[in-house]
């Protein structure tokens, strides 16, 4: 009698539901916060802003998104490091990390049938399945990354001139890397200067992580795919 071996999958629903609305709250939080940063800036400089003594600067922070002003005395924020909205924001950015990348760790496994978190599966329903999630993580990583490393992939070394009208003197390209894209600009003053922000930087290689842990599930489930068609002529199954 033929044994065929079972294949199973760990239910992700859940995982991939929680990613879901965590991501949402992220985008809806984030875009809260951006609308709160329109001319914060501005209305500080202008002395619209009360803070605590004389105005020293102005930076901005990239997660939550936020607006701050720092005075003599402390410190000035737009709406994004509000209490309520900067914990919601935190909170749901650990759940859209904790279930994505569990969601994607599961599908790198393929435990047998039975028991309340394992469904039954097919080899070919994994590979469309972990297909479909590297085209989606791959897609996020590529819109993300080459809008901004743009200037690096065309031509690195002279990144920091490009799409400007210098002239004579463009700004010279000091050092640059790919991941994250940064390069270090020297302008004729003499000023140096990051080509990107460092927190744009870095978000354009966040996604790098769950595409990378798709690829691999990807690659598991096409070997698994190859076994199946070649257990026949091997006699894996008797």
């Amino acid at each position: 009698m033929s044994q065929i071996r079972a294949y199973g999958r760990y239910r992700t629903g859940g995982l991939w539901a929680g990613a879901r609305v965590s991501l949402t709250v992220v985008v809806v939080g984030s875009l809260v916060a951006l609308f709160g940063m329109l001319e914060f800036d501005e209305r500080c400089m202008h002395g619209l802003v009360q803070g605590p003594g004389g105005l020293r600067r102005v930076r901005y922070r990239a997660y939550p998104p936020a607006t701050v002003c720092e005075f003599q005395g402390g410190e000035v924020s737009s709406v994004g490091s509000g209490t309520v909205l900067a914990v919601l924001l935190w909170a749901a950015m650990g759940v859209l990390v904790v279930c994505l990348l569990g969601a994607l760790l599961a599908e790198c496994f393929a435990p047998r049938p039975g028991g309340p978190l394992v469904v039954p599966t097919t080899p070919a329903a994994d590979l469309r399945r972990t297909g479909a999630t590297l085209l989606s993580m791959g897609s996020a990583f590529l819109l993300l990354y080459v809008p901004v490393g743009w200037p690096l992939l065309t031509g690195p070394s002279s990144a920091c001139a490009a799409g400007g009208e210098w002239g004579a003197h463009p700004p010279a390209t000091l050092e640059y890397g790919f991941f994250p894209p940064q390069a270090t600009c020297r302008y004729t003053s003499g000023r140096t200067e990051h080509l990107n922000a460092d927190w744009l930087a870095n978000l354009a290689v966040l996604p790098a992580v769950p595409t990378l842990i798709a690829a691999a599930a990807f690659g598991l489930a096409l070997r698994r795919r190859s076994e199946e068609r070649r257990a026949p002529a091997g006699g894996a199954r008797r």
